[in-house]
Protein backbone atom coordinates (compact mmCIF):
# COMPACT_ATOMS: atom_id res chain seq x y z
CA UNK A 1 0.00 0.00 0.00
CA UNK A 2 0.87 3.68 -0.58
CA UNK A 3 0.19 6.65 1.80
CA UNK A 4 -0.62 9.74 0.39
CA UNK A 5 -0.53 12.28 2.73
CA UNK A 6 -1.07 15.84 2.06
CA UNK A 7 -0.42 17.22 6.28
CA UNK A 8 -2.70 18.11 8.82
CA UNK A 9 -3.10 22.37 8.22
CA UNK A 10 -4.17 22.55 4.40
CA UNK A 11 -6.08 20.51 1.19
CA UNK A 12 -3.28 20.13 -1.46
CA UNK A 13 -5.25 19.15 -4.46
CA UNK A 14 -2.89 19.39 -6.89
CA UNK A 15 -1.07 16.58 -5.53
CA UNK A 16 -3.64 14.78 -4.72
CA UNK A 17 -4.60 15.24 -8.65
CA UNK A 18 -2.05 14.49 -9.77
CA UNK A 19 -1.90 11.45 -8.06
CA UNK A 20 -5.86 10.54 -8.83
CA UNK A 21 -5.14 11.24 -12.76
CA UNK A 22 -2.26 8.99 -13.13
CA UNK A 23 -4.35 5.88 -12.94
CA UNK A 24 -6.35 7.08 -15.78
CA UNK A 25 -2.96 6.06 -17.93
CA UNK A 26 -1.16 3.64 -15.82
CA UNK A 27 -1.26 0.84 -13.20
CA UNK A 28 0.86 1.34 -10.35
CA UNK A 29 0.10 -2.37 -9.23
CA UNK A 30 -0.11 -1.18 -5.21
CA UNK A 31 -3.35 0.69 -3.92
CA UNK A 32 -3.40 4.18 -2.37
CA UNK A 33 -4.65 5.10 0.67
CA UNK A 34 -4.89 9.07 1.03
CA UNK A 35 -5.41 11.40 4.06
CA UNK A 36 -6.22 14.74 1.89
CA UNK A 37 -7.26 16.91 4.29
CA UNK A 38 -10.80 19.39 4.06
CA UNK A 39 -11.35 19.52 0.32
CA UNK A 40 -14.01 19.24 -2.11
CA UNK A 41 -11.91 16.87 -4.51
CA UNK A 42 -12.78 13.53 -4.47
CA UNK A 43 -10.17 10.77 -6.02
CA UNK A 44 -11.97 8.49 -8.73
CA UNK A 45 -9.34 5.96 -8.58
CA UNK A 46 -8.12 5.72 -4.46
CA UNK A 47 -9.74 5.67 -1.05
CA UNK A 48 -9.02 8.84 0.82
CA UNK A 49 -10.40 10.61 3.98
CA UNK A 50 -10.05 14.00 5.25
CA UNK A 51 -8.08 13.25 8.60
CA UNK A 52 -6.55 10.54 10.21
CA UNK A 53 -6.07 10.50 14.17
CA UNK A 54 -2.52 10.08 15.25
CA UNK A 55 -2.30 6.44 16.10
CA UNK A 56 -4.42 5.80 12.68
CA UNK A 57 -2.10 7.82 10.60
CA UNK A 58 0.94 6.34 12.28
CA UNK A 59 -0.34 3.10 11.77
CA UNK A 60 -0.44 4.27 7.59
CA UNK A 61 2.39 5.35 7.97
CA UNK A 62 4.54 2.16 8.70
CA UNK A 63 2.17 -0.15 6.94
CA UNK A 64 2.91 1.80 3.62
CA UNK A 65 5.43 0.35 0.99
CA UNK A 66 6.15 4.06 0.04
CA UNK A 67 4.84 7.44 0.76
CA UNK A 68 3.43 10.18 -0.99
CA UNK A 69 3.22 13.30 0.51
CA UNK A 70 4.09 17.18 0.52
CA UNK A 71 7.53 18.30 1.08
CA UNK A 72 7.00 19.26 4.46
CA UNK A 73 9.64 18.53 6.75
CA UNK A 74 7.68 16.37 9.36
CA UNK A 75 6.61 14.26 6.11
CA UNK A 76 9.97 14.26 5.27
CA UNK A 77 11.78 13.41 8.30
CA UNK A 78 8.84 10.77 8.71
CA UNK A 79 9.82 8.99 5.92
CA UNK A 80 13.47 9.06 6.20
CA UNK A 81 13.06 7.90 10.32
CA UNK A 82 11.37 5.40 8.95
CA UNK A 83 13.37 4.22 6.04
CA UNK A 84 10.39 4.97 3.77
CA UNK A 85 10.76 5.95 0.25
CA UNK A 86 9.24 9.49 -0.42
CA UNK A 87 8.15 10.66 -3.24
CA UNK A 88 7.03 15.06 -2.56
CA UNK A 89 6.19 17.53 -4.29
CA UNK A 90 6.00 20.88 -2.77
CA UNK A 91 3.66 23.14 -2.02
CA UNK A 92 4.19 26.79 -4.20
CA UNK A 93 3.41 29.70 -3.17
CA UNK A 94 1.83 30.73 -6.87
CA UNK A 95 -0.70 28.47 -6.83
CA UNK A 96 -1.41 29.90 -2.71
CA UNK A 97 -0.86 26.82 -1.58
CA UNK A 98 1.89 28.33 1.05
CA UNK A 99 2.82 31.82 1.98
CA UNK A 100 6.40 31.23 0.44
CA UNK A 101 8.06 28.60 -1.61
CA UNK A 102 10.65 27.23 1.49
CA UNK A 103 9.39 23.90 0.20
CA UNK A 104 10.82 23.71 -2.83
CA UNK A 105 14.44 24.57 -1.80
CA UNK A 106 13.89 21.83 1.25
CA UNK A 107 12.46 18.80 -1.17
CA UNK A 108 15.57 19.79 -4.31
CA UNK A 109 18.09 19.49 -1.32
CA UNK A 110 16.78 16.15 0.10
CA UNK A 111 16.79 14.66 -3.63
CA UNK A 112 20.00 15.79 -4.39
CA UNK A 113 21.04 13.93 -1.18
CA UNK A 114 19.43 11.01 -2.35
CA UNK A 115 16.62 10.79 0.44
CA UNK A 116 13.65 11.49 -1.36
CA UNK A 117 12.17 11.52 -5.35
CA UNK A 118 10.85 14.87 -5.75
CA UNK A 119 8.36 16.51 -8.37
CA UNK A 120 7.58 19.88 -9.38
CA UNK A 121 4.62 19.25 -11.94
CA UNK A 122 2.28 16.46 -12.60
CA UNK A 123 4.00 15.51 -15.28
CA UNK A 124 7.11 15.08 -13.51
CA UNK A 125 4.87 13.38 -10.34
CA UNK A 126 3.80 10.39 -13.50
CA UNK A 127 7.49 10.03 -14.14
CA UNK A 128 8.66 9.67 -10.81
CA UNK A 129 5.78 7.65 -9.33
CA UNK A 130 7.19 4.58 -11.91
CA UNK A 131 10.72 4.48 -9.99
CA UNK A 132 8.97 4.96 -6.46
CA UNK A 133 8.65 1.47 -6.15
CA UNK A 134 12.17 0.80 -6.57
CA UNK A 135 13.68 3.68 -4.86
CA UNK A 136 15.98 3.52 -1.96
CA UNK A 137 16.43 6.49 -0.02
CA UNK A 138 19.85 6.97 1.11
CA UNK A 139 20.43 7.18 4.84
CA UNK A 140 20.00 10.16 6.43
CA UNK A 141 23.41 10.53 8.80
CA UNK A 142 23.51 13.18 11.61
CA UNK A 143 26.69 15.18 11.88
CA UNK A 144 26.23 17.08 15.25
CA UNK A 145 30.26 17.88 15.51
CA UNK A 146 29.98 19.27 11.37
CA UNK A 147 26.95 21.53 12.56
CA UNK A 148 28.87 22.53 15.94
CA UNK A 149 31.89 23.52 13.70
CA UNK A 150 29.61 25.40 10.94
CA UNK A 151 28.05 27.77 14.22
CA UNK A 152 31.39 28.46 15.28
CA UNK A 153 32.44 29.95 12.55
CA UNK A 154 29.98 31.50 11.76
CA UNK A 155 30.01 33.42 15.54
CA UNK A 156 33.85 33.92 14.83
CA UNK A 157 33.53 35.41 11.70
CA UNK A 158 30.87 38.39 13.31
CA UNK A 159 32.48 41.50 13.43
CA UNK A 160 31.49 43.05 16.94
CA UNK A 161 33.74 45.94 16.40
Amino acid sequence: MIFLTVGTQFPFDRLVRAVDDFFDAYELGDEVFAQIGDTTYKPRHFEAVATLDKEMFDRRFQEASAIIGHAGMGTIMLALDSGKPLLAMPRRKKYAEVVNDHQVALADEFEALGHILVAHTPGELAAKLTRLKSFRPRPRMASPDAVAERIDCFVRSIDLG
